[in-house]
């Protein structure tokens, strides 16, 4: 089903400004955070860290 144009309108309104307000605070905080967190653990920058299991090619 689809949802009413009003429901999408009023979330649009009200909760999406909310979410990205919280998003923004949390952002702000992130490198502070980070500093106290693996500091050096950056696996979206340096692939060679990361902890997850290679995926074969075959299998995409």
């Amino acid at each position: 089903g689809s949802l009413p144009k009003w429901v999408v309108n009023k979330s649009s309104q009200f909760l999406a400004p909310k979410a990205m307000k919280k998003m923004y605070k949390a952002c702000l905080k992130y490198p502070e955070w980070k500093l106290r967190h693996n500091p050096h653990y950056k696996p979206w920058l340096f692939p060679e860290q990361s902890r997850l299991p290679a995926l074969p090619l075959a299998e995409l």
